[in-house]
């Protein structure tokens, strides 16, 4: 088994990269301390020949990860490419990983308009994007999610505002 210790991060690369790439200029400003080991610096040289080789690639990383997050973004929910699906699913089903759904939109809870109906389902965190709620949800929601696993719990969950006023949001 591989050293998990990546943030792997799913998106629509079409509509939602700027939040993707927003995340990154985060993590190499000075001037916070927002930071992840990203995945997606695993297999930089994406060999995009095939379905097949993506997906494999796509695994290899996951592999390597110990939180997945989902940007979720106007598209994210209707996306037919199959690889968010893809993603989703291999967190869920065959890696088990925390999962971090992150609504573009601002919303601090599930949002069932915008979210897959398998995040929906799914043990999950769902939060507003922002750097200092990320970073709170990269930190803490792994061993939550491991102590509702042992309880047998599953569902989304949400931060309290208490979180957030801590936070200074």
């Amino acid at each position: 088994m591989a050293y998990r210790n990546k943030t792997y991060v799913a998106f629509d690369g079409d509509s939602d990269i700027r939040y993707y790439n927003l995340m990154k200029a985060w993590k190499q400003s000075d001037n916070t301390d927002f930071n992840f080991y990203d995945a997606h610096d695993l297999n930089t040289a994406l060999d995009t020949s095939t379905e097949e080789t993506i997906k494999r690639r796509l695994r290899e990383r996951m592999e390597n990860s110990k939180v997945f997050v989902l940007l979720v973004g106007n598209n994210t929910k209707n996306l037919r490419k199959p690889y968010v699906r893809y993603e989703i699913d291999h967190a869920i089903s065959y890696y088990k990983i925390p999962i971090i759904v992150v609504n573009l939109n601002g919303l601090k809870g599930c949002d069932a308009n915008l979210c897959p109906l398998a995040t929906r389902d799914a043990l999950s965190i769902h939060i507003p994007f922002g750097q200092k709620i990320l970073q709170y949800a990269l930190e803490s929601w792994t061993s939550e999610h491991y102590t509702h696993v042992s309880k047998g719990e599953g569902g989304t969950y949400h931060y309290n505002e208490s979180v957030y006023s801590r936070l200074g949001l």
